[in-house]
């Protein structure tokens, strides 16, 4: 595979995982059997977290102190293995390995974008525009 082909799957796997993050999702919460759901227009919170079936964190979406805003997706053990960014700064997105090495690290900023493409036993690739 080319440098050409490899920048534009990686864009294209980007701008894909960018959107389906940010995909607009309903609000309902759940009814018993014969009552009427409500749905919330907005919903506002500091922090919100998705649990699974043991109460364990498995998303966690917040604003930190320093106006920076993290989405954090874990493993059913609680590691983190991705996590997106944004800051006035610009954005970024990390996907981590098994070892929780960062495997794909994408950022926008001022400072420049990059696209850095590691795996275990391979010198790192960084793609640059």
């Amino acid at each position: 595979m080319n440098e050409k082909t490899t920048q534009l799957l990686l864009a294209t796997v980007a701008a894909l995982l960018a959107a389906h993050h940010f995909m607009p999702l309903p609000l309902v919460p759940t009814a018993q059997a014969g009552e009427k759901a409500a749905i919330h227009t907005v919903l506002r919170a500091r922090t919100i977290e998705l649990v699974d079936e043991r109460g364990q964190t498995r998303v966690n979406l917040r604003t930190e102190p320093n106006g920076e805003v993290v989405f954090r997706m874990m493993d059913a053990r609680g590691t983190i293995r991705v996590k997106l960014g944004a800051s006035e700064d610009g954005s970024g997105l990390v996907l981590l390995d098994d070892q929780t090495e960062p495997g794909v690290h994408i950022l926008a900023s001022r400072k420049g974008t990059t696209v850095a493409l590691a795996e275990k036993g391979k010198e790192t690739r960084v793609l640059k525009p």
